[in-house]
């Protein structure tokens, strides 16, 4: 059990990392002119409205991080308090650290941008430790996740600017960045503190009642409705329409057929609601990297259709595999909801940018492939892109989601092994998949069993 002291002494970190962060932000984090006062001259008019325009699309994003992914993982029944509580927690620090991280990756002047858009991306960056989170759900203390959280916004900065600066990769959705990453990464790390053989089992606690599913799909109806926000803040120009279209299109199909599945494979053709709490947002996430392009309504069905599918038979038969082979427990199934689906999203993101042609994206090409700007197949040249063909930038986008599975299995196994080896406590079986452990629960619910 732990001890009064060992958990003073954990919150006691937290803190002093709140601290550094302040310090940090003193030294080198500025405010961008956008939200700094007009000049009398107004040359910059425009510039801070053009912030403020995305403020409801961030707003959206917010609901999705904080309401969403927390309530999502309501569905363990006696851990409630810790999946919207440390939800919050992990988003409020990754928030921060993401800004900073980011902003050491694009210092101008020695100092930080701070403006609405750097902190939607931080927003963004926050999906990933908490998709991470959902595989390791009910098994870690909160000082694990802190320092979970920490290493992998490090390296998930780093990977994202190889991804998007150095390769030039489209990911408009972060369905290679941030969906990968994250459930790949948590899968390594739940890898490498997976129990011993003769406690395989699942926990007394590691499982669903009927109000906890409830909860759950309270998340999952957010995450729903909020998803083609998500997927289309970072869009250029007319491309941030087609990421909404595709994505709604993407998601409604993903939904139907997660549906229809569920009740083909499940005992006695009955609905599963861990297929329908999470199966039916996989269309999101396999849209995202393309959502941006010319897909073609049927295109972001076909993609949903393909998602909804792969993501219920992952549940049904690929997580138990996992379990029972390499006992390797996937709390909240992020390979099936987040990993699989990011994969179908690399794949797609390949097949279209082998079909791209400038006479198809116009102007915009600069914006979704700025790379192959400068080489539109024939002799057409503009100025600042390095001429990429089409069938090389399909090249690029596997070699992004190869660089991605790489950093984030390759890191997620490091930091797996530090939580595991070093001076960390680790739950036991009897303590995990519940709240008493760090949190006040009401006299009634603690005994429960």
């Amino acid at each position: 059990m732990h001890t009064p002291a060992s958990k003073v002494s954990g919150y006691v970190v937290l803190m002093i990392v709140q601290i550094v962060f302040l310090v940090l932000f003193w030294l080198f984090v500025r405010y961008d002119k956008s939200a700094l006062p007009a000049r009398l001259d107004n040359e910059d008019a425009g510039s801070a409205d053009e912030h403020v325009s995305k403020y409801p699309q961030f707003q959206d994003i917010q609901v999705m991080i904080f309401v969403g992914f927390g309530f999502l993982m309501t569905f363990l029944r006696k851990y409630g308090y810790s999946a919207t509580g440390y939800t919050l927690f992990m988003a409020a620090l990754v928030v921060q650290w993401s800004v900073l991280m980011k902003g050491f990756l694009h210092m101008e002047g020695g100092k930080i941008s701070l403006s609405l858009e750097s902190i939607i991306d931080a927003d963004i960056a926050a999906a990933v430790p908490l998709i991470s989170m959902g595989a390791l759900l009910g098994r870690t203390t909160p000082i694990q996740l802190l320092c979970m959280s920490i290493v992998e916004v490090a390296l998930f900065a780093a990977n994202e600017y190889l991804a998007l600066n150095i390769l030039s990769i489209c990911d408009c959705g972060g369905s290679i960045t941030v969906h990968a990453f994250g459930a790949y990464f948590g899968l390594a790390v739940a890898m490498m503190l997976r129990p011993s053989s003769d406690q395989n089992e699942a926990g007394k606690h590691e499982g669903a009642n009927y109000t906890s599913d409830i909860f759950a799909m309270i998340g999952t109806t957010f995450l729903w409705v909020y998803w083609p926000s998500f997927n289309s803040v970072l869009a250029a120009g007319t491309g941030g329409e087609r990421a909404i279209l595709n994505t709604f299109l993407s998601l409604a199909a993903a939904t139907v057929t997660s549906f229809v599945v569920s009740a083909l494979v499940s005992h006695e053709n009955k609905l599963d609601m861990v297929h329908v709490q999470n199966s039916t947002l996989a269309g999101g996430v396999a849209v995202g990297t393309v959502c941006n392009l010319l897909l073609g309504a049927h295109g972001a069905v076909l993609i949903g259709i393909i998602a909804g599918t792969i993501s219920v038979l992952g549940y049904r038969y690929l997580t138990p595999c996992l379990t029972n082979n390499l006992r390797l427990h996937d709390t909240c199934g992020v390979h099936n909801l987040h990993g699989m689906p990011a994969l179908i999203s690399a794949i797609a993101s390949a097949i279209y940018a082998s079909l791209v042609t400038v006479d198809s994206y116009q102007s915009e090409l600069q914006d979704i492939f700025p790379a192959m700007v400068g080489n539109n197949g024939t002799t057409t040249k503009i100025m600042g892109g390095l001429g990429r063909n089409a069938s090389s930038q399909a090249g690029y986008q596997l070699f992004g989601i190869a660089l991605t599975l790489i950093i984030a299995i390759g890191g997620g196994i490091l930091t797996g092994a530090a939580l595991k080896y070093a001076s960390f406590r680790n739950l036991q079986k009897d303590e995990q998949h519940q709240d008493e452990q760090y949190w006040e629960v009401p006299a009634l619910e603690s005994k429960e069993e």
